[in-house]
């Protein structure tokens, strides 16, 4: 790999995971009556549509492309369970224990998926970046608002964990052979045709409002379209293990506009989960010359 592509993948990355992080300040600011629920289908919709423009204007579905219907259903199913998981959890459990949780499980699954299916074992590098980075994604939340613990929400926190870090694992095995903008728009599309009887269930009045609208299109293009296209592209040059830790740069994200946008005040532990986010993030975004950042011992999928 050239010394260009080996930042390039990161930097990638990290791009998509700050456009993620716009997510949570723009449902903030969103019209009364638009639930979570809601809101998370008509963004996969919303996103799943321009990116499947984005892959026919490119030309990026190639004759005989790699399209196992296996692995394309489990990616599609992980992106759609993803969004009923978190914001149930959310729901059930408070915004820091489910953000903490959900976030900060992903990771480490991802680590264990990778090992288990496509043999890559991640490295020390990734396991001291990825422990500094969930210590600080833990003091970041967790100080915000009085911690409680409610087992179901907890569960389906970690069940948007596993769903995360399945996405990120199988979508892989099919960059690895089809051109990033094709793999988005098929698990995408496929994930918002799953989520839309959920969506028919909604109410769905808020998006006649200019503010209900540009929340739908904001988190549809930017926070879903763009931010994916460009962590695909990045996914396909890093390991998924590495991928996955460097998004926790969308928290930090998150906490960084809820400051200047909400007006919300952080404490000094959340300081110092913030700097223990950026030492873990940065770790991983300097790649050693002296050896791979991953090994691979046998692929299964």
């Amino acid at each position: 790999m050239s010394q260009n592509k080996t930042y390039l993948g990161p930097l990638l990355v990290l791009s998509g995971a700050v456009l993620w992080g716009t997510t949570g300040t723009t449902q903030a600011l969103a019209p009364e009556g638009a639930t979570p629920l809601a809101i998370g289908a008509m963004r996969l919709l919303v996103g799943g549509l321009c990116l499947l423009a984005i892959a026919l204007f490119r030309q990026a579905f190639k004759p005989g492309g790699y399209w196992p219907t296996h692995l394309v259903a489990v990616t599609a199913i992980s992106m759609a369970a993803y969004q009923p998981f978190f914001f149930g959890g959310v729901a059930k459990t408070g915004v820091a224990v489910g953000t903490v949780v959900g976030i900060g499980s992903a990771p480490i699954m991802a680590g264990i998926l990778v090992f288990l299916f496509r043999g890559e074992r991640p490295g020390k590098k990734w396991l001291v970046s990825t422990l500094l980075a969930i210590t600080g994604c833990y003091l970041l939340f967790t100080v915000k608002e009085n911690v409680t613990v409610n087992y179901v929400g907890v569960l389906m926190s970690l069940g948007a964990g596993l769903a995360y870090a399945s996405y990120v694992v199988f979508s892989k095995s099919l960059l690895d052979k089809n051109r990033p903008e094709a793999v988005i728009a098929v698990v995408f599309c496929i994930s918002a045709l799953l989520l839309l009887p959920i969506l028919l269930t909604q109410p769905l009045n808020w998006l006649l409002e200019w503010r209900g609208a540009a929340v739908a299109l904001h988190l549809g293009i930017v926070a879903t379209a763009i931010a994916y296209f460009l962590f695909s592209k990045g996914l396909s040059l890093v390991p998924a293990a590495t991928a996955v830790t460097l998004t926790l740069a969308e928290p930090l994200t998150a906490a960084t506009l809820g400051v200047t946008v909400l007006g919300e005040r952080l404490t000094a532990p959340a300081f110092a989960g913030i700097g223990l986010l950026l030492l873990g993030i940065l770790i991983l975004s300097v790649s050693s010359k002296k050896r791979p950042a991953h090994s691979k011992v046998n692929e299964k999928v």
